[in-house]
């Protein structure tokens, strides 16, 4: 049975009281609605281990997917002992809990790119202008055969090679790892680009902010997924829940940093925002 209502959550990272807030809101009912969640389950909010426990077992019930975020990948990271747990993040409690296998196992399974309608698609940070919605999808799925591979040797050799900001520019002859970490890049790191697609990695503030010379935000260039599709994107918190235009919408309201959770409910294009309670 279809979904009554489609909503998309942004950047959770954590925040579980915001979200029990803006599903109360909502009057989000399990058996009737469906969520998407825009990445960033994780992070800097007061409860990662409850937000991953509440989203995993409305995805198990069927209420709810979500897509990978940076901070999620960080996460299976730090899980997997190939990186450090920062200061910043509060993602020790999901590490020491008593189901991280099965918690951390679930979410390295999850996509890099959703389609909550058939015109819709989800992503973390965006789709590069120069990629169509399919290809988008398409080159999502490369990586995800690795992060959600059986052989967890497999997985762990693409994190140790995930991070960097070489190459910055898709080309399609691109192989091995740094074809992997372009695309893992633009779907959960990208702010700026340039006309051809090369990604700009310093600048995370508003749209009111002099930006490096060259670039923009990539929503700003003619968009090649947004021709078929309406592109629906979290990840950039100053933008607070932006609507960029009539195929384009930001969901990240900066929860996190005090300012709002936000559900974007798909059927008519309403924006729903609670603040942080905890702010």
């Amino acid at each position: 049975m279809a979904a009554r209502y489609n909503y998309v959550i942004g950047d959770l990272q954590g925040c579980f009281e915001a979200l029990k807030a803006l599903l109360k809101e909502i009057r989000f009912d399990p058996a009737q609605d469906f969520l998407w969640f825009a990445g960033d389950l994780v992070a800097r909010g007061e409860n990662s281990l409850g937000a991953l426990r509440f989203v995993k077992k409305l995805s198990e019930q069927g209420a709810a997917a979500t897509v990978l975020g940076n901070h999620d990948l960080t996460l299976i990271a730090c899980a997997r002992g190939l990186k450090n747990i920062k200061d910043k993040d509060n993602t020790r409690d999901v590490i020491d809990a008593i189901d991280s296998d099965e918690l951390i196992d679930w979410l390295r399974r999850q996509p890099l790119c959703l389609f909550p309608k058939d015109n819709v698609i989800l992503t973390h940070a965006g789709v590069p202008n120069i990629w169509t919605a399919d290809q988008a999808a398409e080159l999502a799925r490369e990586v995800q055969q690795h992060i959600g591979h059986e052989d967890l040797s497999v997985l762990d050799r693409f994190l140790v090679e995930m991070y960097g900001s070489q190459p910055n520019v898709w080309t399609h002859d691109l192989e091995g790892n740094e074809r992997l970490r372009v695309i893992t890049n633009y779907l959960t790191r990208m702010r700026l680009t340039d006309a051809e697609g090369r990604l700009e990695f310093s600048f995370k503030e508003s749209l009111d902010d002099p930006m490096p010379a060259g670039f923009q935000p990539w929503f700003e260039f003619d968009n090649r997924a947004a021709k078929t599709h309406q592109l629906v994107f979290g990840h950039w918190a100053a933008l607070e829940g932006k609507t960029i235009n009539e195929q384009i919408q930001n969901v990240d309201g900066g929860c996190v940093w005090g300012k709002d959770l936000i559900a974007y409910r798909l059927e008519d294009q309403q924006l729903f925002k609670v603040n942080n309670p905890l702010a």
